[in-house]
Formats: C-alpha cells, sequence, structure tokens
C-alpha cells in the first residue's frame, strides 16, 4: 500500500478567549485500501471470506431488484440509522458479507457508544464483517459540498463507497441499506442496488422480521393523542437555564411504572398517573415543570396489578379519586403533601433489553401482542411477532424502539428466547441478564493472565515485604465461605497497649493495569451474591485460592496495624504489604464459641477475646457520634443438593463476632481513606453517603406517631438517638419494623473520586465518619484494588499506576463502579425473591405480617420471617363499590370499615398464584382480621388448618 496524495483539511475553532483560528490538518489518502474479498484479486486481503455467485443482472448488464437466492453472497452496506436502530438484527448470525464503513463507525461512536462497541465486536473473518476506511481511500474520499449539509454529506460518502465496491467487484452485488427514503431515491438515481432493512430481511430473511425495530411513526390520528407532546431539546435546555424546568432522572415506583420520582438537589419531586409520568421510563434523564401547589399529592397512592391492563393505562390516581363518594373523601392536609411536577419532555433515554414474557391474547392469530417486563418499574410493551405460540410460556428479550404519544404502551421488537417459564436455568438467566450482570466465563485472555502452579513465592518478593507468618492471624466468615480477603491479629505489646492488625488479600499483585483481567475485574465491577450461587469478580484461581486468606498457607497481604490503648483510642498506625500465614479460618459460630469458652486460654483465644472488648467500645464511640443501625430482613436458603431447589427457608443470625469483624473492617477503611486523601487529595478513592432529604422521613415519623413514638431525624445523630430511646421500650418487632422502614429512606452510598466532591461533603451519613472509602474486600470489590494502588503509592510500595493520579480517570471508574454496584444488590434481592417464590410453589402458609405501607388499591405487606415484601391488592369490586377509601393524610386505608395503617399486624396465608403461567407470583390473603371481601371464604377453616408457625 502506498500513499498516492495527501490533503490538507483546514477548519475554523474558537479559542477559550473567545478568538477564532485557522487549523490545518493532512489527510494522507492511500491506494489500494484493502476491499475485504477473497473474490479480489488486486487487494492483498482476505477477511470476510465471501463466496462469489453467479451474475443476477437483466439484459443490459443491470442488476435485478429482487434479492431471491442466499443472502451470504451479496455484500451489504448499513447505513448509520440500520447499525443503531436495528443492531439487534444485524447482530444475528443469519447476517454475514458486511461492510463496514469509517463514516458509519464513527457517526454510531458519535452517537452510541455502547452500540459501537457492539458493532467492533462483529468486524471480524469469522462474522464476515469488514471494516472498509472509505475516508482514507482515494477511490472514496471527497469534501463536504458548499450548503451540503453533515448528514448529506455523510450519505453520499455512504453511497459513493457502495458504488465504488460495484465497480472494484463486478461479480458480486453489493446493497446499500437504508431506511431514509431521501437517501434510497439518491441511490436509485446513481443506480445503486439500495433496500430498506425491511424489504431485504422480508425478500431474504423472513424468520428475522420480529428483530426489525418498531416503526416510530403514528399509528393514529394527531387527535386520538393519549400523551402532551415531548418539547424539543433545544426548549428545554432553555428551560432549565431558566429555572422554568428541572432537570433529573426518573425512579420508577416498584409497584408502579406510572408514579415515581425524581431528585433534585434539595427535594424529591413525585410524579402521579399515566398522563404525568408522559412516557417516561426507568432511568430515563427528564425535564420537568412543577405543578401548582393545589395540584400536590402525598408520596406513592397506588399499585399496579399485573392483571389490570385498564389500570396500567389509566391516570390510576385520578381514576380511583373519581370513584371514592364525596361523603367519604377527606380534606387534604396541605402540610403533608409533597412536591409534584409532570415530564415534559426527554433529555437522554436509557432504555434497555427487558426480559419478561408474552401476555396471553385474545386473538392468538394476530401478530401484535403484549408483553410484560419483568421489571415492574417498566410498563408493558406492544411488539409485532409471528411467532407467538412458539413463544408463549418462555422467557424472552424485547427492546423498547419508539413510545409515540397515541400509544397507550411503547412499541418494542422481539430479540431472543431464554427457555420455558419456572425452569430455575432460564429464571436465574433472566434475573442475570435483566440486572446487566457480567456472567459469562473468563475469556482465555483473562485466564492467561493468571500465575502457574504451583505458585511460590520468591526470595525478592519475601525481601520486599514485612514478614507476619509468626503472628496469630485468624479470619473469622460465614460458613462455606472461600473467598476469605480479611484477617485479623491481636496482640498485648505492654505498656496498656495492644497490637490489632487487619491484614487484606493484596489482590493487586496479581492484577496489573491495562491487562485483560484488569479490564474485566473493571468491567465486572464486583462479585455478586445470589441465593444459591456466587458469580466472581476475579477468576477462582485467584478468589478462592491465591488471594484467599486460607488457613495454613502463606498468601500476600496488605495490612494495615494499629496500636491502640483499652479504650481503643488509635496510638500509633502503620500500613504495609506483608506475608501472612493463617492460624485458624473461623466461622462466626466457632469463633463466638472459642470467645464464650473460658477454658480456652490460648493465645489466639485470648486475642479474640480482646478484639472483641475493643470492638465493643469502637461501636460505642461510633453511636455515640451518631452512626445508625439500621435492620433489613436478610433470609438464608438451604438448597437441595441435587435439584438445588430450596426447601428451607432461615433468617440470618448476627453474633459478637459479626460485630467483631465489622469494627475493625470499618476502622481499617476509616484510616485509608485518610491516608490517601492526605497525600492525594484529589485523586481518592472515596464513598460517601449523602445525608436524605427531610420528606423521606414523613412516612417514617407518620408510623412511629401512630404507635404513640417520636421520632426526629434532622441529622443523623437525632435519628440515632430516636431509635435508641425506642430500643430502651423493649418493643421488639415494632423496634426492627421502624428500622426497615428507616433504611428505605435513606440515600444511595456512592464511589467518587475525591477532586470532584467538596470537602463538607464526604460525609458518611449512616456510618457518622467525615471520610469513608472501601480497602478490605479486593477479591469482590474493584474499588478496594483502586484503594490499594493509591495507598501503594504513599508508602512508596508500588508506583506502577500512574492512572491512579487522574482525578478524572478515577472518577470514570467509580461512576462504572457506582452503576454495577446498584444492579448486584437489585440481583441479590430478586435472587431471594425467585428462590422464595419456587419455595411456595409447593407449599402455603400462613405467617404473621406486617403493613409496611398502605396504598389506595393495596397493602403493602412485610412477612418478616421470609424476608418477602409484596403488595396485598384489594379486589376492585370493593374499591368499585367505594368500601376502600384512602386517607392520605394519615395515612390508611379504610376497607369496609376496618381500618389499616402502617406498622399494623396482621396474619396472612402466603401462597403462588399460578392461574396465568407466564407470570406466576406470589399472593398474600388476609386471613386476620376478616374483612367480607378481603379475606378468602374459608378464612376461619385456614386458621385452623394452617396452624400459624412460631418465627
Amino acid at each position: 500500500m502506498v500513499v498516492s496524495d495527501v490533503h490538507n483539511l483546514a477548519f475554523y475553532k474558537k479559542t477559550r478567549r473567545g478568538g477564532v483560528v485557522k487549523v490545518v490538518r493532512e489527510l494522507y489518502l492511500r491506494d489500494g485500501i484493502p476491499c475485504g474479498s477473497n473474490a479480489c484479486s488486486e487487494c492483498s486481503s482476505n477477511l470476510t471470506g465471501s463466496v462469489s455467485f453467479e451474475d443476477r443482472k437483466d439484459r443490459d448488464g443491470k442488476w435485478l431488484d429482487d434479492l431471491s437466492g442466499d443472502s451470504n453472497q451479496m455484500y451489504l452496506v448499513f447505513d448509520t440509522n440500520v447499525l443503531i436502530q436495528n443492531i439487534d438484527l444485524v447482530e444475528d448470525p443469519a447476517i454475514q458479507n458486511v461492510i463496514i464503513l469509517q463514516t458509519v463507525l464513527s457517526e454510531v461512536r458519535h452517537r452510541s457508544l455502547p452500540i459501537f462497541k457492539r458493532v467492533k465486536d462483529l468486524i471480524s473473518e469469522k462474522r464476515k464483517f469488514h471494516l472498509f476506511m472509505n475516508e482514507f481511500s482515494k477511490q472514496t474520499y471527497s469534501i463536504q459540498k458548499p450548503k451540503e449539509t453533515p448528514n448529506d454529506f455523510k450519505d453520499r460518502l455512504i453511497r459513493l463507497a457502495t458504488k465504488f465496491y460495484q465497480s472494484h467487484l463486478p461479480s458480486v452485488k453489493t446493497v446499500l441499506i437504508s431506511n431514509d427514503m431521501a437517501n434510497r431515491e439518491k441511490a436509485i438515481d446513481e443506480e445503486i442496488p439500495v433496500k430498506s432493512l425491511k424489504e431485504f430481511v422480508l425478500e431474504l430473511h423472513p424468520e428475522l422480521t420480529d428483530k426489525l425495530s418498531s416503526d416510530n411513526s403514528s399509528s393514529l390520528p394527531s387527535s386520538a393523542a393519549i400523551y402532551e407532546d415531548h418539547q424539543p431539546l433545544s426548549k428545554l435546555k432553555s428551560g432549565v437555564k431558566s429555572g422554568r424546568l428541572f432537570q433529573g432522572s426518573f425512579q420508577a415506583s416498584r409497584y408502579n411504572p406510572f408514579e415515581g420520582h425524581v431528585f433534585l438537589e434539595d427535594k424529591q419531586v413525585f410524579i402521579h398517573g399515566k398522563l404525568h409520568v408522559n412516557r417516561a421510563c426507568q432511568d430515563d434523564v427528564v425535564a420537568i415543570e412543577m405543578l401548582p401547589e393545589s395540584e400536590w399529592k402525598s408520596f406513592y397512592e397506588t399499585t399496579v396489578d399485573d392483571d389490570d391492563d385498564e389500570q396500567s393505562s389509566k391516570n390510576v390516581n385520578e381514576d380511583e379519586e373519581e370513584k371514592i363518594p364525596k361523603k367519604k373523601r377527606k380534606k387534604k392536609n396541605t402540610s403533608e403533601v409533597a412536591p409534584c411536577a409532570k415530564v415534559v419532555g426527554i433529555i437522554k433515554r436509557t432504555w434497555r433489553p427487558l426480559c419478561g414474557a408474552l401476555e396471553q391474547s385474545v386473538v392468538k392469530s394476530g401478530v401484535s401482542h403484549l408483553f410484560k417486563p419483568a421489571d415492574s418499574r417498566f410498563p408493558k410493551v406492544r411488539i409485532e411477532t409471528r411467532q407467538y405460540q412458539a413463544l408463549l410460556g418462555n422467557r424472552i428479550i424485547v427492546v423498547i424502539d419508539a413510545w409515540p404519544k397515541d400509544s397507550k404502551f411503547p412499541l418494542g421488537h422481539y430479540t431472543r428466547n431464554l427457555g420455558k417459564i419456572g425452569v430455575k436455568s432460564t429464571e436465574n438467566e433472566v434475573l442475570l441478564l435483566e440486572h446487566d450482570i457480567p456472567h459469562q466465563p473468563f475469556s482465555d485472555n483473562v485466564l492467561s493472565c493468571l500465575p502457574s502452579l504451583p505458585w511460590i513465592i520468591s526470595k525478592e518478593e519475601r525481601e520486599q515485604r514485612l514478614d507476619l507468618t509468626g503472628f496469630d492471624i485468624c479470619s473469622v466468615d460465614p460458613p462455606g465461605c472461600t473467598d476469605i480477603d480479611d484477617a485479623l491479629h491481636c496482640r498485648d505489646i505492654g505498656d496498656g497497649l495492644y497490637e490489632v492488625g487487619v491484614h487484606i488479600a493484596d489482590v493487586s499483585h496479581f492484577i496489573r493495569p491495562g491487562t485483560a483481567i484488569d479490564e474485566e475485574a473493571k468491567n465486572r465491577c464486583t462479585s455478586v451474591y445470589l441465593s444459591d450461587k456466587r458469580i466472581d469478580m476475579v477468576p477462582t484461581l485467584l478468589s478462592s485460592n491465591l488471594c484467599s486468606l486460607r488457613e495454613g498457607v502463606e498468601r500476600f497481604a496488605f495490612s494495615v496495624i494499629w496500636q491502640l490503648d483499652q479504650d481503643a483510642n488509635i496510638k500509633h498506625t502503620k500500613c504495609t504489604k506483608s506475608i501472612i500465614k493463617s492460624r485458624r479460618a473461623f466461622t462466626y459460630g466457632e469463633a463466638q464459641m472459642m470467645i464464650d469458652d473460658n477454658t480456652q486460654q490460648s493465645d489466639l483465644a485470648n486475642g479474640l477475646r480482646t478484639l472483641n472488648s475493643l470492638a465493643k467500645k469502637l461501636k460505642a464511640r461510633r453511636l455515640e457520634q451518631g452512626a445508625l443501625l439500621l435492620a433489613s430482613p436478610e433470609i438464608r436458603f438451604h438448597v437441595d443438593s441435587e435439584t438445588h431447589d430450596p426447601i428451607e427457608v432461615k433468617r440470618k443470625e448476627l453474633m459478637e463476632t459479626n460485630s467483631l469483624v465489622e469494627e475493625f473492617m470499618l476502622l481499617a477503611n476509616i484510616t485509608t481513606a485518610r491516608i490517601t486523601h492526605e497525600n492525594f487529595s484529589e485523586c481518592a478513592c472515596l464513598r460517601r453517603h449523602p445525608a436524605p432529604p427531610s420528606s423521606n422521613f414523613d412516612n417514617l415519623i407518620k408510623a412511629a406517631k401512630m404507635k404513640g413514638l417520636d421520632i426526629k431525624a434532622n441529622s443523623a445523630k437525632e435519628l440515632a438517638d430516636s431509635f435508641s430511646t425506642i430500643s430502651s421500650l423493649n418493643l421488639g418487632r415494632l423496634d426492627i419494623l421502624l428500622r426497615i422502614i428507616a433504611t428505605r429512606c435513606m440515600m444511595q452510598a456512592v464511589y467518587f473520586a475525591s477532586a470532584f466532591v467538596p470537602q463538607p461533603d464526604f460525609v458518611h451519613y449512616g456510618l457518622a465518619t467525615p471520610i469513608y472509602t472501601h480497602f478490605t474486600s479486593p477479591i469482590r470489590r474493584y474499588a478496594d484494588i483502586m484503594v490499594h494502588r493509591l495507598l501503594a503509592f504513599v508508602i512508596g510500595a508500588d508506583v506502577s499506576f500512574p492512572s491512579m493520579l487522574d482525578p478524572k480517570h478515577v472518577q470514570n471508574i467509580c461512576n462504572t463502579i457506582n452503576y454495577r454496584h446498584r444492579m448486584a444488590q437489585y440481583a441479590s434481592r430478586a435472587s431471594v425473591a425467585l428462590h422464595t417464590e419456587l419455595y411456595f410453589r409447593s407449599r402455603r402458609e400462613v405467617r404473621e405480617g406486617h403493613v409496611l405501607m398502605v396504598r389506595r388499591n393495596a397493602l403493602i405487606v412485610l412477612v418478616m420471617h421470609y424476608g418477602l415484601e409484596t403488595p396485598m391488592y384489594f379486589p376492585k369490586e370493593l374499591t368499585s363499590a367505594g368500601d376502600v377509601v384512602f386517607d392520605e393524610n394519615e395515612p390508611s386505608v379504610s376497607v369496609k370499615g376496618h381500618k389499616f395503617m402502617m406498622l399494623d399486624e396482621i396474619q396472612v396465608e402466603i401462597s403462588v398464584d399460578r392461574t396465568d403461567e407466564q407470570h406466576p407470583k406470589i399472593v398474600l390473603k388476609l386471613v386476620s382480621p376478616i374483612v367480607p371481601g378481603l379475606s378468602p371464604d374459608d378464612a376461619d377453616t385456614i386458621k385452623e388448618q394452617l396452624k400459624t408457625p412460631t418465627d
């Protein structure tokens, strides 16, 4: 290949001071850029492996319009919009011999980085996708014409490249695929074979029709519009700038996609009803306009029943209120309503592939069907498919394409069949895909980064580390833990001082920056713990072997060692790379037994007792400073060893040793946060927990007030003191329930680079500490690896991580970590919900439940024994007859005269409703108190037959 020409490209650029400078760049054009075809005798490259075929031309030598035959015997050139809007179809293995133009790939990268990465993955000899650098080829290069728009210029470059392939490879038909009518008309004028994607698919790949992106055009006349028009982006930006509009991320209610809220800097703004949500979906960045105070409502008021199509297509709040007889309505207390707004525009869509199932259709022979997402925060999606009978009863993936203003539901297309509903492997796959959890096996490139076995510590490595193998070090973890990333030691060093060490697996020694294993860990960000398995962040050789601080073997560690006095005050701190050899890998129960057994007087036993004593003092000091002790109903499933189905459910029990480990891990995290920030004030990777808006606590304060309790929440200290007072009253479950509700009031803790947040905002609200990070779990968290790398800089142990000194780089990784951690939490909860549903498929029980929240059409009930939280819907007959009266001021709801309030204790029957095999779900039925129309007819019999087990 030789350079045949050099072009000077000139353009003008504004300077920071407002001036204009002329920039000239040289563009080197080349002859002989490979076309990528093995049908070509001129090019030296052989990338696509395309098969040539007999000419399909008419007598005049022109190509026939029809594409009948094998599509693998022609070349396809996709324009930008086809790739972006139909990437799912393009990725299908049936699509081959595609020429990706440099012009198209650059525009895809500019418009959608995720799709750009998917297109890049397709460019390979195996898939027969070839990247042609048309803008560097002399035969296909051009400059923009006067008055030619950038879009028209790019379309012309695409046609020019397609025409080049026509002349360069006359024996193989090259077809331009474009959905742009104007572009197709120009291609026809230039005698370029061209088809819309739909025409191409219908002629050659009708089996892929379902994967076509839905038509964005309205299907009904404008007079039938359901929603208001979204304002144009320019108007939204000016509105936000002027303060007339506000921008934020829409967070839908977990029980109703047509209710949600947007967090602004100083408040939480609620959006009620379908019309006000105005086609916004979970995580969309929206522009909102505040409503007059007369239209403000109180938080979330309704839930949407999966079976209630009509309700999900209405402004449910307004409709339900109209059904309440005026004499039963109560006047709003304006002091207890929340700010409300409506969505006036979408700034950024964040639609993602959705897992779920088709709903039963009345017209089974039709092509239009409703899809119900597994994530209840998303509305149903209308898709067109000719595979209804084959897909019914399966979990499938659907992508939303558009939501016209005249469509009750968003429009989308089917992409993939995951398998039969109810099969555990299918449901687990849905769970992982729905939460965007990377879970594929580690690639060969990643595995090649692992050290070979047997792994031996070299003499040089020993000399560079502090040898702690002679210390009485032990680990304390849950039963069955194999990824042991922390261990402790404690010894009396005289003068009333104790040496306490926290030793953390030195994962950063094995994961070097820029390697394939580092990139994979950076993408996964965290290990994900499901009810029946763990998805590791790093390969098993590291997580359960070389990095795991197992009993009786030497391991690399990063140690934080303090000298503490008898009151747990820090007198001296040291951080060092070390080599340790754990004496014992305890479970929490085993460590607790050793502490409690006074006959055991070994150095290890006495060290544990001292650690336990110091931990209690550290905890008391944290609580005095305002740290919160909140609660969540955590449960553990015991599964059948062969079927892996849940056969028993138990709540997790906490012991003193849980607190022992927690306190010293917190101390290590706080210590390393201070050290890294003191030495690198802009690039420290820290973790903050913002204080919640005061309005978040309104329901908690109301719930406590109903029980005659007073909770103040103006600060973490006030909230902690309130709970301390409540605990002293020995209220048992009421105390726990209030703490669970308080947990729901909290903001999400997030990682950040210290340069991007003012230091007063570093505070961790829940822990009541001014600075915090994560250092103690590098096997399962990438953030901890980042902290290890920066701390290694500080102590001079390793300076091979220069990217850690770039605040922007650190912040970008933190953004990814925050997303992955949030998804991992959701996946863990979804796994518990899945196993709970599997557990109840073959049984039903009566259990004690508590009303966590009241809605206009349901009670949100927590069954603490199973950690189960689910709505108990009121039958439509009761709501339509006016027998359900919602009082938003208390809040409470009365059903046939029986009032239900937050924290009320009730008895419920738990079972699984499998009437609709597409959507089996856990249902609760009220057994006590008995309310006609809400309780089953045989409630008394059920109570007698199913004795309520003791929790």
